[in-house]
């Protein structure tokens, strides 16, 4: 792939091992059901660790070990890379070096004994009930189809807590009224039904009876949302969508689609709901992902007794 066609400086491992790096992009893309911008991420990474490598003088990939995982990670840190990349970029690499040794490319995992500082955990911002609330209410005054679209998607990001990628790619089908729900494919193209409240299904009801009419064109297909122009809602212009909208409201946190995912789910922990159930909603493959909104919840509690309490 291009990804591993890199200059001199990389030295005779890089192109030793391109075939090697072209399966494992396979591997990522085809068995693992990767997404191209997450594999594009990996193989970055690979790259840049392979190219390290030559810098050191390995020709050969079975030559990669530890102290080479070491180094490179040292290298990145002198260069300024964050808690976070070095945390990314040595995940990266233990995900390659665990497959190139089932595969019989290297002799041991090297990536088994590789650790890396932890990333700092950013607790997200989120809407406050009535903030949100306020938000979705206001979008109500606009009757053209831009002004139904967008209230359609910040209702169903809220309602559903659904990525903004998973979003664009509703199909009319995908709404199941009868059970107030929607389908949505999670990361590795795994299913889930989704609750959706009465305000979420109205916005989409003016949408599809009001707006998506005067919009569709041939190239719309079955798509839910559409742009414009008639084609699929696309993931960066839903983006521009809700940033525009709250940021249009005086006194409204400056959020994009990620925001409404996070307070949709802060509202529920705060509301009374499980952990697994808001696992279950927001697509997580691990109750750890989803505990970071109890750190929030915590968070906003504190806020508000400090605020509140006469001896806070």
């Amino acid at each position: 792939m291009a990804a591993v066609k890199t200059e001199a400086a990389g030295g005779g491992i890089v192109s030793d091992s391109a075939p090697v790096v072209e399966a494992f992009a396979e591997h990522l893309a085809l068995e693992r059901n990767l997404s191209a911008h997450t594999v594009r991420a990996y193989l970055g990474d690979v790259t840049s660790l392979l190219e390290h490598a030559g810098r050191m003088q390995l020709d050969h990939l079975d030559e990669l070990d530890l102290r080479v995982l070491r180094s490179w990670l040292a290298r990145l840190h002198t260069q300024g890379a964050s808690r976070t990349t070095l945390a990314r970029r040595a995940s990266a690499a233990r995900v390659f070096t665990a497959w190139a040794h089932r595969r019989g490319h290297l002799p041991a995992d090297p990536g088994v004994s590789l650790t890396s500082p932890k990333a700092h955990r950013r607790l997200p911002e989120v809407l406050r009930p009535d903030e949100a609330a306020t938000a979705l209410d206001a979008l109500t005054e606009d009757d053209s189809p831009a002004g139904l679209r967008d209230r359609a998607i910040l209702e169903l990001l809220y309602a559903t807590g659904a990525r903004v990628s998973k979003l664009c790619g509703l199909d009319i089908d995908d709404l199941d009224e009868g059970r107030h729900a929607v389908r949505v494919l999670g990361k590795g193209g795994k299913e889930r039904v989704v609750p959706v409240g009465g305000p979420a299904l109205d916005a989409v009801h003016a949408w599809l009876d009001g707006g998506r009419p005067r919009w569709v064109t041939s190239a719309s297909g079955p798509a839910l949302l559409l742009g414009a122009r008639g084609g699929r809602l696309d993931p960066r212009t839903a983006r521009r969508v809700v940033h525009a909208r709250l940021s249009a409201l005086p006194g409204m946190p400056d959020l994009g689609p990620h925001g409404l995912r996070h307070s949709a789910a802060t509202h529920l922990l705060e509301g009374g709901a499980d952990l697994r159930s808001v696992q279950e909603l927001l697509g997580h493959a691990t109750l750890a992902t989803t505990q970071i909104y109890t750190h929030v919840s915590i968070e906003r509690l504190r806020s508000t007794y400090e605020r509140a309490h006469p001896r806070a």
